[in-house]
């Protein structure tokens, strides 16, 4: 079966084995995968000689049910995150612990970003906001936007800044505090909390974080938190982070169970009065979301492109600071 690889720093299709369907998985013809374009691009440009299959994140059907799997059955759609078992390929086998059902009226092309989803809402409950809190969303390529619209679903407060004017026009549709300079960003936070500061910065932007951790220091309430998504170097005065006791914090991936081989390749799910939202419960939460409308993906979907055409669909990252979202196409 094809699958998009990376080698050489660069990308193309190639031809692997069908995934094997262990116990507690299930196997997926996939529909569409999205592609991460801060985790991918980053792959991508580290590749080296030995050839590597992206992707994490996609919809499909369900074709094959795996031995104890429960609650799922064939011919359902699912959609599912997480490598090794989610790629961009034609064919996938998963835990079923990382898959959430699709309901008939939801977009499937917006449902291929439950990895982005899941990642997005595992930010905003390491920031803890609580209704009616404040955050500042810095970074606003697709899970900069994707963590916003969720925080004002949430009946949160919600700043969005970046510097690419496209990125903040394209925010600007669904949030009116969204700017592409710290000056007025720094206007409105002084308006919208009485000049308390917000209760939360949510990076998302990568590369050096002295400068920028440093600002969101300014613009945190005394014990506010900073949660780092993105890949930032995490570099900042002490001073700043004394005088206000803030908490900077990492969020790692789609929350409890990542990176566990019990919860992942044994599918032993964690009890719920013991973990209530886990890596798997967080996707499922992201298509409810869909589902009841709280939040809009499609704008955010700039292009949707058959899988052959990978290599096109990377290039335009590093052409094109306009394209947002695109999901790659599987023949049927």
């Amino acid at each position: 079966m094809k699958a998009v690889a990376t080698q050489h720093g660069k990308v193309g299709l190639t031809e692997i084995e069908r995934p094997p369907l262990q116990p507690g998985h299930v196997r997926i013809r996939t529909e569409y995968s999205a592609i991460s374009p801060g985790t991918e691009m980053t792959f991508i440009k580290r590749a080296s000689e030995k050839q590597v299959i992206i992707g994490y994140s996609a919809v499909g059907i369900v074709t094959e049910i795996g031995e104890g799997v429960t609650g799922l059955t064939a011919g359902q759609r699912v959609a599912c995150y997480g490598a090794p078992y989610v790629r961009h390929a034609e064919e996938l086998a998963v835990p079923s612990n990382l898959t959430a059902l699709v309901p008939d009226h939801v977009n499937p092309e917006e449902a291929a970003f439950a990895g982005l989803g899941a990642i997005a809402i595992h930010a905003l409950r390491i920031a803890d906001l609580r209704f009616g809190e404040s955050v500042v969303v810095v970074g606003l390529g697709i899970l900069g936007q994707i963590i916003a619209q969720i925080a004002s679903a949430a009946a949160n407060q919600v700043l969005g800044y970046d510097l690419n004017q496209d990125r903040v026009k394209s925010m600007k549709q669904h949030m009116a505090h969204t700017y592409d300079n710290q000056e007025d960003l720094e206007k409105s936070i002084d308006t919208v909390t009485g000049g308390h500061g917000v209760d939360s910065v949510v990076l998302c932007a990568g590369g050096p974080g002295e400068k920028l951790i440093n600002s969101s220091m300014k613009w945190i309430r005394d014990k506010g938190k900073i949660v780092i998504v993105g890949d930032l170097s995490m570099s900042f005065n002490r001073g700043q982070m004394f005088s206000k006791e803030a908490q900077v914090l990492i969020s790692r991936a789609g929350g409890p169970g990542r990176y566990d081989a019990g919860y992942e390749l044994e599918n032993k799910d964690y009890p719920i009065g013991f973990v209530r939202w886990t890596e798997g419960r967080n996707i499922a939460e992201y298509i409810r979301l869909l589902a009841e409308k709280r939040i809009d993906i499609k704008p955010l979907i700039s292009r949707v492109v058959p899988v052959q055409e990978a290599q096109s669909a990377y290039d335009s990252y590093s052409a094109a600071s306009a394209v947002m979202g695109t999901v790659f196409k599987y023949e049927q």
